[in-house]
């Protein structure tokens, strides 16, 4: 899900020009406060601006909350918006915008009161109507979002997504201006955090009519979140103000987020060290050195990093051929001497961090799904290239979009899969919007890929791998999968649906349209005078609450 861009040019002038930032006033006293007589106050200072200098990696898919459907969107996005809840720092989905949540005694009817005091940035009041206008952009044909399925619990709505229903059929309604009504197909416990996404955020529908392209500059932009857009110099940076007009404004405590663009994680590593930057990831050649800093943090986070297999591809065609690819891979050894950051290997597709009814780790009750298997992999080459009449293998490619830590892991994939299955596979390097493009329109034979949790549930990992999923990306179509998934979804009995849960895992992994490396964690390097930046295991990174002393 991701899009990286590095200018050398453009890296070295943001370094001089933060430079020229963090150290324009050194040395200059503090200014002095006057009183109305025009002398000095003693022991009074003017308060200093608090800015906090974060990295985004690269520029932001997009500013339309139904398109950035990804990490280097949701960051930004769930500073400058927010919708109907908001993820606590106990990462449970609570009250943002609404100010009240009723539901209906058969789980299906949700209606939520607007806070009187929710404003847009341009000083608009928020309005049920702007979240009926949003959820169904959302949901048109014509947008295209990559995040439409997480709304087809909502009656309605797969059948306007498909092309087979209209706007009006989708169940969200607004009674009055602060009354937003959503109906369900069936009870969805986890509905309330599901909309905690940025899909899920309302836009203004005034201003979108006015300007389609309203999320394409700062000076257009329109959020209802703790901060604003003040300025976005596409590529190179962007720049958050607090937001006076968010309804809960008293709370935020910074009065700028600045926000660089750099890509290579040494580059961000060294501004970080000169004070350039506030936070910082762990370059993997400095991993170890870094172990013990009083500056590391390690936080949960849902989601793996994997690589999808083209099923209409040949080799990939076949199953067996998958499979001995996948048990090719030392996911151990990519963790321990490649990426170095304390992730653990994956063994299987969903991450660690549900626990079922029984009590235990859906990844501990399932097992090791994907093993490195030397002899096993071999044996499963040969018998799949029999199947097919190979003598030969048909050539291989690994596509990677750009990144220094993405090609040290296809580098290292290279070497495994010639020692261990004596196949030589191609490198190729794709720039990061192209890959993604292409990899939507399935050119790719082999590519990297990865998944974050929209919501705190086994099944949206999940889901991505039904027929025709906007999500899938591998071609892979299997009627007994998508069969479980719809019944995971329509099961009210926690211990069946865990159960249906545990096989899709293992079917997935059985037929490997895609191969997992590692679970994700969140390894950052943080200044001691920042306190407050919430990181949730299955979310996005909220600023609401930090501050900086």
């Amino acid at each position: 899900m991701k899009k990286w861009l590095t200018f050398i040019i453009v890296a070295m002038l943001a370094l001089v020009l933060a430079a020229c930032t963090a150290t324009k006033d050194a040395g200059k006293e503090p200014e002095k406060v006057k009183d109305t007589k025009g002398e000095e106050k003693k022991e009074e200072t003017v308060a200093k601006e608090k800015i906090l200098y974060l990295n985004n990696g690269e520029e932001p898919t997009s500013f339309d909350p139904s398109v950035g459907f990804n990490a280097v969107s949701w960051g930004a996005l769930n500073n400058l918006m927010e919708g109907m809840t908001r993820l606590s720092e106990d990462h449970l989905a609570v009250e943002a915008t609404a100010e009240k949540i009723d539901v209906s005694e058969d789980g299906l009817t949700y209606t939520f009161t607007i806070r009187d005091t929710a404003k847009w940035s341009n000083g608009d009041p928020v309005v049920a109507g702007d979240f009926v206008y949003a959820w169904r952009h959302m949901l048109d044909p014509e947008t295209a979002s990559p995040a439409s399925f997480l709304a087809y619990f909502i009656e309605g709505a797969e059948a306007y997504n498909t092309g087979e229903g209209t706007a009006e059929d989708v169940a969200v309604k607004a009674p009055d201006e602060k009354t937003f009504v959503v109906t369900l197909t069936a009870p969805n416990e986890a509905f309330l955090n599901i909309i905690t996404n940025p899909s899920f955020f309302p836009i203004n529908e005034k201003v979108a009519t006015a300007d389609p392209k309203w999320f394409t500059e700062a000076a257009s932009f329109v959020g209802n979140g703790p901060f604003k857009l003040a300025s976005w110099d596409h590529d190179v940076s962007f720049v958050f103000e607090k937001n006076e007009n968010y309804w809960d404004a008293a709370a935020v405590k910074l009065d700028k987020v600045e926000w660089a663009m750099v890509n290579d994680p040494t580059t961000e590593y060294q501004m970080y060290e000169s004070g350039e930057l506030d936070q910082s990831g762990v370059p993997p050649e400095l991993a170890e050195k870094l172990k013990d800093s009083d500056e590391l943090r390690i936080d949960d986070q849902a989601g793996l990093y994997f690589y999808r297999l083209n099923t209409s591809m040949e080799p990939f065609t076949n199953t067996k051929i998958r499979r001995a690819f996948g048990l090719a891979v030392n996911q151990q050894e990519i963790v321990d001497y490649v990426t170095k950051n304390g992730e653990k290997p994956a063994y299987g597709f969903v991450t660690y961090g549900f626990i079922g009814p029984d009590g235990k780790e859906f990844r501990d009750s399932v097992g090791n799904l994907v093993e490195f298997n030397k002899d096993e992999a071999k044996k499963l080459l040969e018998e799949g290239m029999k199947e097919e009449g190979y003598t030969e293998l048909p050539k291989v490619e690994l596509t990677y979009s750009t990144s220094p830590s993405h090609q040290n892991i296809a580098v290292a994939l290279q070497a495994t899969f010639k020692e261990v299955l004596g196949v030589d596979v191609g490198l190729k390097n794709i720039e990061s919007a192209v890959f993604a493009s292409e990899q939507k329109e399935f050119k790719y034979q082999m590519s990297r890929s990865s998944f974050l949790h929209d919501y705190a549930d086994p099944v949206n990992a999940l889901e991505s791998f039904i027929t025709d999923s906007s999500m899938n990306r591998t071609t892979w179509s299997n009627a007994e999968y998508d069969k479980l998934i719809t019944d995971i979804k329509n099961e009210t009995d926690e211990n069946k649906r865990w159960e249906l849960l545990k096989q899709a895992d293992q079917l997935l992994m059985e037929e490997m349209p895609v191969f997992p490396i590692y679970y994700y964690n969140q390894t950052t390097l943080e200044k001691p005078s920042i306190t407050g930046i919430l990181r949730h295991p299955v979310g996005y990174i909220d600023l609401k609450y930090t501050d900086k002393n």
